[in-house]
C-alpha cells in the first residue's frame, strides 16, 4: 500500500516556475514508477511525465519537453515535477500516481494522490 500526497501548486504568472512534490508513505516507494497527470475541468486526465523506480529513466509528453522536469529522491520517498516557462494552457489540477511499469495511461497506475491546483495567469 502506498499513499501519495501532492503539494507545491499555486498561482503563477506566465513564464514562471513551480515545483510540485509527491510525498509517498511506505517502504517500497522505490519499486514503483511515478507518473504525473493533469486535468482541467471538463477535460480528460492528461499524461504529463513518468519516472522509473531509481530515477534513471524518464518520459515526458511533447508539449512539456524542455519546460518540465521529473525527478525523485527515494531517500525522502518523494518525487518532483519542476514546471518552468509555464503558460496558461498548463493550468490544471496535477496528480501524481504510482504504478509497476512505464505507462502513459492513467488506468495503468495503482495509487493516486489527491491533486494540487496549478493556475497560470497570462
Amino acid at each position: 500500500q502506498v499513499q501519495l500526497v501532492e503539494s507545491g501548486g499555486g498561482l503563477v504568472q506566465a513564464g514562471g516556475s513551480l515545483r510540485l512534490s509527491c510525498a509517498a508513505s511506505g517502504r517500497t516507494f522505490s519499486s514503483y514508477f511515478v507518473g504525473w497527470f493533469r486535468q482541467d475541468p471538463g477535460k480528460e486526465r492528461e499524461f504529463v511525465a513518468y519516472i522509473d523506480g531509481n530515477g534513471g529513466a524518464t518520459y515526458m509528453m511533447n508539449s512539456v519537453k524542455g519546460r518540465f522536469t521529473v525527478s525523485r529522491d527515494n531517500a525522502k520517498n518523494t518525487a518532483y515535477l519542476q514546471l518552468n516557462s509555464q503558460n496558461p494552457e498548463d493550468t490544471a489540477v496535477y496528480y501524481c500516481a504510482a504504478g509497476r511499469g512505464p505507462a502513459t495511461m492513467s488506468a495503468s497506475y495503482i495509487y493516486w494522490g489527491q491533486g494540487t491546483q496549478v493556475t497560470v495567469s497570462s
